[in-house]
């Protein structure tokens, strides 16, 4: 099947349009490529590319496969990126995963630190909902992942980080004088943005709302907590969010309160069993553990 070589001129074909484009690309000459291209699509069976007035125009097998072997060249983009590094005196590479309520804020604050006590390392950060984090981190496409209430499993490994708790969010114009801590029922009958889908914080509020028997008025439901923001300032509705994502959207317009009961949950990174933190991974998780469990302003 396919090597490496294979994918990569296949892919810079792909990509320029053309042989000429290739040739170019990847510094060789056009008949270097046509004969790569060729062989490719002899040991596939099945052509790549047809000619069409004179341009090439992918096959529909080759538009499936250039979906793969574009993940595959930017693995071998960073495998080169990361051996350039280390031959120039670069420091550790450290590849991250959050959950985007965490990289409104938090994240940013932990990694800015981390550059600062190190500013030779590398740091590449990314956003993924709950759902996909185990994922990441099975297909090493990750070192660590933080998320909230983490699931379990046998070839991960997790630690606490913080605890956090769910809060309301609202405009200020909205809740006149509002407690200390708001109880669910008192947000009965407004119009409300809901996130019972948004995974295991969503599972733990619509449990409480489902245990008072609330029949919440949601009229637009939402995955990630920072939309949710973004439609309370837009003047949607109130929701129930995460204390990270309220901290950091709070304001002059917005306010926020944490709920009656506390509905607490845990702030967890996880990593390959194999592959415990690195000290640049260790050194960010502590400093984020100390962003999230540092004195909370008043709201």
């Amino acid at each position: 099947m396919m090597n490496l070589r294979h994918i990569e001129v296949f892919h810079a074909v792909y990509s320029n349009g053309s042989v000429m484009g290739a040739a170019r690309e990847l510094n060789v000459s056009q008949p270097s490529i046509s004969k790569v291209l060729a062989h490719a699509e002899s040991r596939l069976g099945f052509p790549l590319f047809r000619r069409v007035r004179g341009r090439l125009v992918p096959t529909e097998e080759a538009h499936i496969l250039f979906r793969e072997a574009d993940e595959v060249q930017g693995r071998v983009r960073s495998i080169r990126q990361t051996a350039k590094n280390l031959r120039g005196g670069v420091g550790a590479w450290l590849r991250l995963a959050v959950l985007p309520a965490l990289g409104l804020d938090a994240a940013p604050a932990a990694v800015s630190e981390l550059l600062a006590a190190h500013p030779a390392s590398r740091v590449d950060i990314q956003t993924l909902h709950h759902d996909e984090m185990v994922r990441s981190l099975l297909e090493r496409d990750c070192d660590l992942a933080v998320g909230y209430d983490l699931p379990e499993h046998p070839r991960i490994g997790t630690i606490d980080l913080a605890e956090g708790e769910l809060v309301a969010l609202f405009r200020r114009d909205r809740l006149a004088d509002p407690a200390d801590r708001l109880d669910l029922a008192s947000l009965d009958g407004g119009e409300f943005i809901t996130l019972a889908n948004s995974g295991p914080l969503g599972t733990l509020f619509s449990s409480e709302a489902s245990g008072q028997e609330l029949d919440l008025d949601a009229r637009i439901s939402v995955r990630t907590f920072y939309v949710a923001a973004g439609l309370v300032r837009a003047g949607a509705g109130i929701a129930v969010v995460d204390e990270y994502t309220a901290r950091a959207s709070a304001g002059s317009d917005l306010d926020f309160r944490p709920l009656e009961p506390a509905l607490p949950f845990r702030v967890q990174a996880m990593h390959l069993d194999d592959r415990p933190p690195s000290r640049l991974g260790a050194t960010f998780l502590r400093a984020l553990g100390r962003i999230l469990t540092a004195p909370k302003a008043g709201a």
